[in-house]
């Protein structure tokens, strides 16, 4: 297991790429693609990065943070290639975007399960 302050510090870092690509989409992105691409990664990035801390606020147990990895993961890899591709990157490398998409929609399912069963598993 990780340390307890990984998973934060991680959605933090998550944050600041987040934001210094938003602001620099926003005022320094001439090209309306790359400004959308980035904008898209910062629209699915910022939301994540507040519900981490917010799964954490809620629970912070192995059954919770293991989720919350995926999920921060996820939203980091989706958008740091959307990223990647406004700056230049080669088109292939967006078929890496499908797979941070499915690390958020494994870890909401996962959260999910979690939801439904973590009081008869591990009473708070």
């Amino acid at each position: 297991m990780t340390k307890p302050r990984a998973l934060p510090a991680f959605a933090a870092f998550n944050a600041i790429i987040a934001l210094a690509f938003g602001t620099f989409a926003a005022h320094g992105i001439k090209d309306p693609q790359a400004r959308d691409w980035i904008m898209t990664g910062v629209l699915f990035q910022l939301p994540h990065v507040a519900a981490v801390f917010g799964l954490l606020a809620w629970r912070n147990s192995p059954l919770v943070v293991r989720p919350a990895w995926a999920v921060s993961i996820g939203s980091f890899i989706f958008a740091v290639v959307l990223d990647a591709l406004a700056l230049g990157a080669p088109r292939m490398i967006a078929a890496l975007a499908p797979i941070g998409g499915s690390l958020m929609m494994i870890g909401w399912f996962w959260i999910a399960i979690v939801a439904l069963v973590i009081d008869k598993i591990e009473p708070e």
